[in-house]
């Protein structure tokens, strides 16, 4: 009897931080797409059913674009709130923020924008003084206890709900992706835990981004409407298919515009490509792990730090915002304090009178110093066990050292008009450089740095300023980058994290050119024991129950003895453990020494007193992938990376020698790379 003609629960699953079966996963699917077309014609019930089976990717698309569009308007919001909140409150409406609190204000003045009698800060609050330095004192002690409060309140519910919330979540979802399984980590409570306690932590004013956890965020959501719909929760290969696109014509608004009415010129290459050279050592910083109650006494530093600085206090999207703005007639901020006399003769009718004022000198100090703040600050913020993101704190760094050097380079152009470099530069009555551009090209350098991209790089600043025009400079910046960062590391931060984490992920950009084969990586090793089979007619149940709990293996080979060792196929033990169980409840007469048959035909029972025999022929893989011991390592590599292969069989003339399994791959990777091959823990 063949119990397993009607499939049941649990077969085809996996244990928890395994790799799946990407080719059993596909032919499953495939099964199931057949049966759905062939029950279609027989009814018009089945017609519509295979009609929604059909639809229901789109239908998934569409609520993983509404759900994941609404928390993040709602984070946005909240944190641009929670952040003002620190240092002051509207008296009109509690939830609004600076911002919007002086949007509809009538008092405002363009001198003082942002100053509105709606919008008071804490000191004028509480004690009725704007001005003086008992405010001034008040103000800074709230600003770091409202810091302190929000960081302890991300870090505990990180901590006591959902630990699997911190970091940016990046390589984890790049590995599970990939076909690893991390029960939890798309799950419900880390979807609601991630997005609260990330509007807390990048409300704390740490130095951290909210980008990296919101893919996150977009993946539980992506995983909780998967859920609903059985032909992506039963197939974690299709599961994995989920994924969404922001077509060209859907790039309406963008985070940071930006709009430059000045040419970028061949020469400023060189400082472009400067900026690059500085990105490439930013990235290649080793970012350390610390336990958790320093989140507390980082914040308490990063808020004291920050309070006195008016670049490092305010969010980081604002900072790089202004930092990518040109100077227009509008801006009223000291980066655009320029002396503009238009009595003054002018040196050379191509250069615009633009000497940097008092203005532009306080913020370039204030710069430096909020330079080396965030440099220092993000090594230690990212590794915390909190929901953070490095995109932003990266851009930041870059484009505050790309305005530096900018600005330099524009009063160098202006002072000494006279080079050979700045003569051909500059059109009549326009800026000869735009600092703002050296901002963006910066922020774009050091991004490369640390996530090794360029052309998506690229893509991904346009997308972000609207810049199209500037597409040459953030190239040169971004490849420059990612070359002295490869000089120090291959691996980008991200794929630092999932090697130091033990995950196995084949990266398509590692290359393998060593000459091994596969009997030099394939299991057992000579000292090593004999590799465990099954035969396909004379192992017992309990000689399978007695295998499966002496041994750890995911799954084993089936050959037809142990003498010939002829290779039939590969059972899952997940599956093989499931069917026995089941089995045993469902069957009469199934024993200990009832004989498993993996065999084609029914078995029969030679007498009536003989146990009942229990065939399993359903669960067998018949097609397991296989490779000569003689197949270059090389080839094996590629085979993995691109099937996505849990594990292959090693055969010679269709006799069994080995196995390969994916963390073979790895370990043997990283042992020819002189790693340690011991840091890959997870099949």
């Amino acid at each position: 009897m063949d119990f397993l003609d009607e499939p049941f629960p649990d077969v085809g699953t996996y244990e928890d931080f395994h790799t799946i079966d990407w080719l059993r996963e596909k032919s499953r699917d495939t099964d199931r797409h057949r049966k759905i077309t062939t029950k279609s014609k027989e009814s018009y019930w089945e017609l519509i059913k295979s009609l929604l089976d059909a639809w229901s990717g789109w239908v998934v698309m569409l609520l993983i674009g509404m759900l994941t569009g609404t928390l993040a308007g709602v984070i946005d919001l909240a944190v641009d709130w929670m952040t003002d909140l620190k240092e002051g409150v509207c008296l009109s409406a509690f939830y609004y923020s600076h911002e919007q609190c002086c949007w509809t204000s009538n008092e405002t003045t363009f001198d003082d924008r942002d100053k509105c009698p709606q919008w008071q800060k804490w000191a004028e609050l509480m004690t009725g003084h704007s001005e003086g330095a008992g405010a001034y004192v008040l103000n800074y002690f709230l600003y770091v206890l409202w810091a302190l409060l929000f960081s302890f309140l991300a870090v505990s519910l990180v901590r006591v709900f959902a630990p699997y919330a911190c970091g940016s979540g990046i390589p984890e979802i790049k590995t599970i992706l990939s076909g690893f399984i991390i029960r939890g980590y798309l799950g419900k409570w880390t979807l609601l835990i991630k997005t609260v306690t990330l509007v807390l932590a990048v409300s704390s004013g740490l130095s951290l981004g909210k980008e990296g956890p919101l893919v996150h965020v977009a993946c539980c959501c992506g995983n909780l409407f998967c859920s609903l719909f059985s032909k992506y929760s039963k197939n974690e290969g299709k599961r994995r298919e989920v994924s969404y696109y922001f077509p060209l014509k859907t790039l309406r608004l963008v985070l940071f515009y930006v709009e430059y009415h000045t040419p970028w010129y061949m020469a400023e290459l060189v400082p472009f490509i400067l900026l690059g050279v500085f990105g490439g050592l930013w990235g290649t910083t080793l970012l350390g792990k610390y336990p958790v109650l320093e989140v507390i006494v980082i914040t308490g530093i990063t808020a004291v730090l920050a309070f006195p600085n008016p670049y490092t206090r305010r969010s980081t999207s604002e900072l790089i915002s202004e930092l990518f703005n040109d100077c227009g007639a509008l801006e009223s901020s000291q980066l655009c304090d320029y002396v503009n006399n238009p009595n003054m003769s002018r040196p050379v009718d191509d250069i615009p009178d633009r000497p940097a004022g008092p203005g532009v000198y306080s913020a370039l100090w204030q710069l430096a110093l909020a330079l080396i703040f965030k440099i220092v600050i993000t090594i230690f913020t990212f590794g915390m066990k909190i929901p953070s993101g490095l995109f932003i704190p990266s851009m930041a760094v870059g484009a505050i050292a790309g305005r530096i050097v900018g600005i330099a380079v524009e009063q160098m152009a202006y002072h000494h008009h006279d080079w050979i470099i700045f003569k051909n530069w500059c059109r009549p009555g326009a800026d000869c450089v735009t600092p703002g551009l050296y901002a963006m090209v910066g922020a774009a350098a050091c991004l490369g740095g640390v996530t090794r991209m360029t052309v998506s790089l690229v893509v991904i600043m346009f997308e972000l300023t609207g810049g199209l025009e500037y597409i040459v400079p953030l190239m040169a910046a971004a490849v420059t980058s990612k070359w002295v960062a490869d000089a120090f590391g291959k691996e980008g931060i991200y794929e630092s994290h999932i090697q130091l984490n033990g995950y196995p992920y084949l990266d398509v950009r590692d290359e393998f050119t060593h000459r091994t084969l596969a009997t030099d990586v394939m299991r057992p090793r000579r000292s090593e024991p004999p590799l465990a089979v099954l035969t396909q007619d004379s192992t017992t149940v309990e000689d399978v129950e007695t295998l499966i709990k002496d041994t750890d293996y995911n799954g084993f080979p089936v050959v037809v003895s142990r003498e010939s060792e002829r290779l039939i196929g590969f059972v899952q033990r997940r599956e093989l453990t499931v069917a026995i169980k089941t089995a045993r409840q469902k069957q009469d007469g199934v024993v200990s020494s009832s004989v498993v048959y993996f065999t084609e035909d029914n078995p029969q029972v030679a007498e009536a007193c003989d146990p009942q025999p229990l065939k399993l022929r359903r669960i067998l893989n018949l097609s397991p992938f296989t490779v000569t011991d003689h197949t270059p390592m090389e080839t094996v590599v590629d085979i993995f990376r691109k099937l996505g292969l849990r594990q292959c069989l090693v055969t010679r003339s269709g006799r069994l020698l080995g196995i390969i399994t994916k963390k073979d791959v790895l370990r043997h990777m990283a042992q020819m790379m002189n790693q340690d091959p011991e840091s890959i823990m997870f099949n």
